[in-house]
């Protein structure tokens, strides 16, 4: 039985958002479209039979009992009744709230990979469910297709868009998700459409002029680089990418950016890194 184990931990994007309602719970209703990429942060796994949790990279500023790696890791735990721990070590690529899923994605890989491991026995659904309670996005990651999703982001349908090569930028500004959607401005009333009629029309993010507006390192970036290509946001950023057929192109745009802008250049991945990893 294998012991140890590494596995990616890929970013994502969100292609388009748009924000469709806001629900009594405070919630908003979105219409999103989500694709990997195979630039990961990546996470070592070693099973341990003293049932202890021991996260070898503590992240700064959060306590292991709020970090989802830990915290996913407890809930298998106590949702399977698993008396195997783990020592769990983590390569950070991803930025920290950059809009691309680092949270989310770790969640995942340690829910994914940990049911491996200790041989639980979940299925796909049944962790992506668990996962749920950790984040919205985390079950994108379990399940681990491209896909088109509402409600919340949890309604998913698998999706094959083009996997084109994209350049991510990340400017030096931390963005506040809750603050983005208590926003005054932010749209809210974006009407539904169907997938075929969204997958067809023109790409956009709902959330980005309250983005621009308020965060003038977002703004001041676009703007530099509109010569060079449309750039747009993921989720409500900071991240913003453009999107290439080449990786030629797409590297060529990447060298444009100001020396001090953190960025990759990454090709799109409908089945994500994880899942061709380990199924």
């Amino acid at each position: 039985m294998n012991t140890q184990m590494k596995l990616p931990s890929p970013a994502k994007l969100n292609l388009f958002l748009y924000v469709t309602g806001k629900r009594s719970d405070g919630y908003h209703e979105l219409q999103t479209l989500f694709q990997f990429l195979d630039f990961c942060d990546e996470l070592e796994f070693e099973v341990t039979n003293d049932g202890e949790i021991v996260l070898l990279d503590e992240l700064p500023d959060v306590p292991k009992e709020k970090n989802l790696i830990y915290r996913a890791a407890k809930l298998l735990q106590e949702k399977t009744a698993c008396k195997q721990g783990a020592k769990i070590h983590l390569t950070k690529k991803l930025p920290i709230g950059g809009g691309v899923g680092g949270g989310s994605s770790n969640a995942a890989t340690v829910l994914v990979g940990l049911n491996h491991l200790w041989q639980t026995g979940l299925s796909l659904e049944q962790l992506a469910e668990i996962g749920l309670s950790l984040g919205a996005d985390v079950p994108i990651f379990v399940r681990g297709f491209a896909a088109f999703a509402e409600g919340i982001g949890e309604v998913l349908t698998p999706c094959e868009p083009a996997e084109k090569w994209y350049v991510v930028l990340k400017p030096d500004v931390s963005i506040s998700t809750p603050a983005v959607f208590r926003d005054p401005n932010l749209p809210r009333n974006t009407p539904k459409r169907t997938m075929d009629a969204l997958l067809n029309a023109k790409w956009e993010n709902d959330c980005e002029k309250v983005v621009r507006d308020h965060y003038f390192e977002v703004e001041e970036l676009m703007s530099k680089l509109v010569k060079y290509a449309t750039f747009r946001l993921t989720g409500t950023g900071a991240c913003i990418f453009a999107e290439f057929n080449s990786k030629e192109e797409a590297d060529a745009v990447f060298t444009q950016r100001p020396d001090n802008v953190f960025g990759f250049v990454a090709k799109g991945q409908n089945l994500s890194p994880l899942h061709q990893r380990l199924f």
